[in-house]
Formats: C-alpha cells, sequence, structure tokens
C-alpha cells in the first residue's frame, strides 16, 4: 500500500519523457526525468519519496526530506504568507504550516520545531501544536533504558524532551550545568515512569560506570592544571560547572570517592593532586603517547 509522506519500495513501471512512472494501488506516480537514476529502465526498483504536488498529482522524488510524516524536526521558515508559513524541509516543495497549526506567528528566518502529518487532503503539512501528536507511553519504554531526545519546551521544571521520537518526558532542572535550547538533541535514559505516565529523564547514566567517569575528569582537569584546582565542596555550581562540567552534586560525589582513594589531598583553598598519582597519570599519559605514534 502506498504511503504518502514517507520512503517507499516501487517499481518503474514505464519510462516517458517526463520521468519513469510507477504504478500503485492509489494510481500512477511520477519520479521527474532529472532525478532518474542513470540507467534505470522499466522493471527497476526504487526507494522513493511519495508526496502530492502543487498540481494535486503524486510525485516520487529520491532526495530525502529533513521529516517524513509522524516524525518531529526544526525547521526554517523560508516565507510566510495568506495561507501560513512555508517551511524548507530539503524538497522543491516547501512545507506548509498553516496559520491553524502555530502557537504563535512565525517570521522568515525563524526555526520552528514540528510535527509533519497528512491532511485529510492528502496533502503532507505540518504543526507547531506538538503535544497533540505525543503518544501515551507504553510497554517499549522501560525505566533505565538509553533513550533520544528532542528538546521541545523550557518551563521553569526543567525542559519538556521528545523521547525516541514518540513519547513526552521532563528533564528536571537539577539535570542541567547549561540548560538546552528548543530543538536540541540529546541522549539520557529513563529515570522513572509514575503512575500517571509521565516520565522523567536523565542525562546521567548512574551507578559505578557513571561515577568513574566523574572521578577521571575531575583527574584530567587537575593533571592539566599543574595538580591543583581551586574547587572545594564548598564551591559554587557556576564555578564547578565552568571548570568541569559537572553538576555540584556528581562534583562532591566523585570528589569524594577520589579523597577515599587516597588520590587526592583537600585544602582550604582547593584539591591537590597527590605527588605519587601526579607521577603515575604522567606515565599513563606517556603510555597512551606511545601508542598513538605505534
Amino acid at each position: 500500500m502506498l504511503q504518502v509522506g514517507n520512503f517507499n519500495t516501487l517499481t518503474i513501471s514505464r519510462i516517458t519523457a517526463s520521468g519513469a512512472v510507477f504504478k500503485t494501488d492509489a494510481g500512477e506516480v511520477l519520479l521527474p526525468l532529472r532525478l532518474v537514476p542513470t540507467g534505470a529502465e522499466a522493471g527497476t526498483v526504487l526507494d522513493v519519496f511519495v508526496y502530492v504536488d502543487s498540481e494535486e498529482r503524486l510525485t516520487a522524488t529520491t532526495k530525502r526530506p529533513r521529516a517524513v510524516v509522524g516524525e518531529f524536526a526544526l525547521l526554517k521558515v523560508k516565507e510566510a504568507t495568506t495561507v501560513g508559513s512555508f517551511l524548507d524541509w530539503g524538497l522543491e516543495k516547501d512545507l506548509l504550516l498553516p496559520f491553524g497549526e502555530q502557537l504563535e506567528p512565525v517570521r522568515r528566518g525563524d526555526q520552528v520545531l514540528v510535527y509533519v502529518y497528512l491532511h485529510s487532503s492528502g496533502r503532507i503539512a505540518a504543526s507547531a501544536k506538538l503535544e497533540k501528536y505525543i503518544k501515551p507511553v507504553d510497554d517499549s519504554l522501560a525505566e533505565g533504558v538509553e533513550v533520544e531526545l528532542l528538546v521541545y519546551a523550557c518551563t521553569d521544571l526543567g525542559a519538556k524532551v521528545l523521547i525516541n521520537n514518540k513519547f513526552g518526558g521532563l528533564i528536571f532542572n537539577t539535570e542541567f550545568v547549561v540548560k538546552p535550547k528548543c530543538g536540541e538533541r540529546l541522549r539520557g535514559y529513563v529515570k522513572k515512569i509514575r503512575e500517571d505516565g509521565k516520565v522523567d529523564i536523565t542525562l546521567r547514566q548512574g551507578g559505578a560506570q557513571e561515577a568513574e567517569k566523574d572521578r577521571r575528569i575531575i583527574l584530567e582537569a587537575l593533571a592539566a592544571h599543574n595538580g591543583f584546582l581551586p574547587l572545594t565542596d564548598k564551591s559554587s555550581p557556576d564555578a564547578i560547572a565552568s571548570l568541569l562540567r559537572l553538576s555540584k552534586k556528581s562534583f562532591k560525589k566523585a570528589l569524594g570517592g577520589l579523597y577515599k582513594e587516597g588520590a587526592v589531598t583537600m585544602l582550604p583553598d582547593g584539591i591537590r593532586l597527590r605527588s605519587d598519582q601526579t607521577s603515575q597519570n604522567k606515565k599513563t599519559n606517556s603510555r597512551d603517547d606511545a601508542t598513538k605514534v605505534f
């Protein structure tokens, strides 16, 4: 069954002066001659994106749009008109964002986060009203799994995100060293799925692996600053973030681990790498450099 607004694997029925013609259950689909691959003929199978052109004809392209029907994407406004705004999504025919699907008026050059959907008319369109397209959480999502995230709104609590281009979730402000912008893509982990279906997301994997990573960040920073950092467990979150890109909570936990291991000495004005650790780090770095050479 032909899927308008998505990729379809189709077989060329015939080649005409206009291009390659595919016969489908929805009618004939034309791939313009300029897009027909060299050597293609009747019987050649191609993977093409199908859409409806400005003359209401089913048209195919070998080009890849920035989003297909059912996906979310950050797109640039090319033009604002009396019927809505047209977005650049990578094809010759721009994508319409109708006035009724806008949260606020947009202007040429703006970046807008939208959902791509198939209108009842058969045309592909965009909507900035994302939340009505976010699906309820199902069994495919579980606590602790790694997920792809797309930030679509920022609130006083944190950042609202799309999870795996499908579900909705929230990353609380305490997770961020620097708060992300709308449209930014991240990777994170499902922290908790609440009884009401809401999902809490964390950017940190947690456990021993994450703790080891944080300790290594501190040790590398110490080595790069002659074995001393002007940070203590009393330092401000901003001071810690500017030097290490760690939250204060993560820094204190990692620092405590390094102190227990005897790797660092805590001073009133900062932390110092123990001299024996400095020597060990130099040896390790030398071995790493030698490995890179060979």
